[in-house]
C-alpha cells in the first residue's frame, strides 16, 4: 500500500513541475501484486486546445519500445527459432563484412555482430555523435527521415541494412554504447517470423494480453487522444514540438514502412502496464503464457561483463546499474543515486515515459509525459523516490 502522506507529496511533486513548466502534464501508476494502488492524472494533454491529460491518453513510448522488441526476440529463442550466437549477417546482408572507426580510421571488424551483441548493446552500433560511427548513423535517419512521408519511404529491413554498412564505434562486443541495436533487432524478428515486425508483435504479444491501444500508428479517433510534445522555450517555458525524430512520424497518422524496434511504438498508461504485469507475472497474463520463466529470468537480468559495464558506468544517472536485453537492471542499491532494489528493471523513453518493474517488492511504477529530450529526468527519479520508499 502507499499511505495518503506519500500519495500527496507524489501529487504536489507532479502539480509544481507543471506550474514551473518543466512538463504540460502526466499521468503515473503504481501497482502491487498486479493490483493498482495509485493512479494520478495532472496537466495538459494539449495547452493550445485546453485537452487535459486523461487515462486513456496516448504517448509516444521512443525508447520504451525496447523492453517490447527485447520480448520479441525471447519468443523467438525459447521456440528455437534464433541462437543469441549468430551473426546478424545470417539475416541482414548489411552486416557482412563491417568497419570499425579506430582513431578516425576504419579497419575490418575482427569477429561478426551477434544478436546477444544487439540485445546487450556491445555492437558497436550508436545513434549520433562526431565520430565516424555516429556521423554515419545520422546520414541514415537523415535519409529515412527525408523520405518518410513521400512515395518511396524506406522500410524495415531497407534502413537496418543501411545502418549495417556504416562504421561501428568499436569492435564487436569489447565495450558498451546506446545505439540503434533495438531497431536491427526488429528486422531480425521481421525476417526470422516472416510477418511485418508490427504484425508480429499484434499476433504474438499484444492480442493476446489486450494491448489494444499500442501500435506503430494510431487511426483518425485514437489520434484525438494523442499527447501533444512540447520542448524548452529558452525563457523558462514550454513550446510546442512537431519534428520527425529517428525515423518517426510524430503525428502517427499514417502505417510506417520502417518500423522502429527501437522508438516506434505508442501506447496508454494501462495498455503497457498490461505489458509489466506480464513480466513481473513471469510472462503470463489473464491465462495467457507469452513467455516461459526461465525466459523471463533471462531477459530481466544484467548481461554485461567487466569491460563492457566499465563503458556502461560512464552513464553517470544510472550509477549501481548494470544493463541486458535491452533494459537496465539494478544491481548495487549503494551506488545508485535513486532508491530501488536488487533486481529492479526497466528503461524510459526520449519524451519521458519510464517504467520500473521491483520484483523483490512486487511493484511497478510507470510515468508518462511528453516532452523532448527528456528521458529520466530529475521529477521522474523524485516521484520514484517516494513511492519506491514508502510502498509497503
Amino acid at each position: 500500500m502507499l499511505d495518503k502522506k506519500s500519495i500527496d507529496q507524489a501529487k504536489t511533486v507532479l502539480r509544481k513541475a507543471i506550474k514551473n513548466q518543466d512538463i504540460a502534464g502526466a499521468n503515473m501508476l503504481v501497482i502491487k501484486e498486479c493490483k493498482e494502488i495509485f493512479y494520478h492524472e495532472d496537466g495538459m494533454a494539449d495547452r493550445e486546445a485546453g485537452i487535459p491529460i486523461r487515462r486513456d491518453s496516448i504517448f509516444r513510448l521512443y525508447s520504451m519500445t525496447k523492453p517490447v522488441t527485447a520480448t520479441a526476440v525471447m519468443i523467438l529463442l525459447e521456440r528455437g527459432e534464433i541462437d543469441l550466437y549468430e551473426p546478424v549477417s545470417n539475416y541482414l546482408e548489411g552486416f557482412k563484412n563491417q568497419m570499425v572507426d579506430v582513431g578516425g580510421r576504419l579497419v575490418p571488424a575482427e569477429r561478426e555482430v551477434t544478436l546477444k551483441d544487439l540485445l546487450s548493446m556491445s555492437s558497436g552500433l550508436v545513434y549520433g555523435g562526431e565520430d565516424r560511427a555516429g556521423l554515419d548513423t545520422e546520414a541514415v535517419f537523415k535519409e529515412i527521415d527525408s523520405k518518410l512521408l513521400g512515395d518511396s519511404p524506406i522500410g524495415t529491413v531497407e534502413a537496418v541494412n543501411k545502418l549495417g554498412k556504416g562504421a561501428l564505434a568499436f569492435q564487436p562486443g569489447t565495450s558498451w554504447r546506446y545505439g540503434t541495436s533495438a531497431d536491427v533487432l526488429g528486422a531480425v524478428v521481421e525476417v526470422v517470423s516472416g510477418q511485418r515486425f508490427g504484425d508480429f508483435l499484434k499476433k504474438e504479444i499484444f492480442e493476446p494480453i489486450q494491448m489494444k491501444e499500442t501500435a506503430f500508428w494510431l487511426s483518425g479517433e485514437k489520434r484525438e487522444r494523442l499527447v501533444k510534445t512540447y520542448a524548452d522555450d529558452g525563457n523558462g517555458g514550454l513550446k510546442l514540438y512537431t519534428g520527425n525524430h529517428l525515423g518517426i512520424i510524430h503525428h502517427m497518422d499514417r502505417n510506417p514502412t520502417f518500423e522502429s524496434g527501437g522508438a516506434g511504438l505508442v501506447s496508454t498508461i494501462d495498455d503497457y502496464a498490461r505489458f509489466t504485469k506480464m513480466l513481473m507475472n513471469q510472462g503470463s497474463l489473464g491465462g495467457v503464457q507469452i513467455l516461459r520463466p526461465k525466459t523471463v529470468n533471462y531477459l530481466t537480468s544484467a548481461t554485461l561483463n567487466q569491460t563492457q559495464q566499465k563503458n556502461f558506468d560512464l552513464w553517470g544517472t544510472l550509477a549501481g546499474h548494470s544493463y541486458g536485453n535491452l533494459m537496465r537492471v539494478m544491481a548495487d542499491t549503494t551506488k545508485a543515486g535513486d532508491l530501488g532494489s536488487p533486481g529492479e528493471y526497466g528503461w524510459d523513453g526520449w519524451l519521458g515515459a519510464y517504467f520500473c518493474n521491483c520484483p523483490n517488492e512486487d511493484v511497478t511504477l510507470l510515468f508518462m509525459m511528453q516532452k523532448k529530450d527528456a528521458g529520466t529526468t530529475t521529477l521522474t527519479r523524485k516521484l520514484r523516490n517516494i513511492i519506491l520508499s514508502s510502498c509497503y
